[in-house]
């Protein structure tokens, strides 16, 4: 969900991750977390992103919010990918350091 403030109405906090806020917290699948006393018009995202665990992170450059998805805890702190080195295909040494600052996509594949 991209969001340009960190405030949001209910209706369109579920409209973009599925999650209904009402009496009983904030449900979705038949699965509730309580929630503390919120105004259904202004929903606190910070609060339920640290609640029901979504990772939630900022774009300086574009000024907006990105909420992910919920992650059971295994989202990643930051978006700085370590600095792998690897052999490119003609053996030689590659840096990933070496591409800071760009937008890449990573592929990984493996037989197993």
């Amino acid at each position: 969900m991209i969001l340009e403030f960190l405030t949001v109405s209910a209706s369109e906090f579920e409209r973009g991750t599925g999650w209904s806020v009402g009496s009983k917290g904030a449900c979705k699948g038949g699965r509730c977390v309580p929630l503390p006393p919120m105004d259904p018009e202004r929903l606190q995202v910070q609060a339920l992103a640290e609640r029901l665990g979504m990772p939630l992170v900022r774009s300086d450059a574009a000024g907006l919010w990105c909420l992910g998805p919920e992650a059971g805890g295994r989202a990643l702190a930051t978006a700085n990918a370590p600095d792998l080195r690897l052999p490119d295909w003609e053996g030689r040494e590659f840096r990933l350091a070496s591409l800071r600052g760009l937008k890449i996509l990573l592929v990984a594949w493996a037989s197993w």
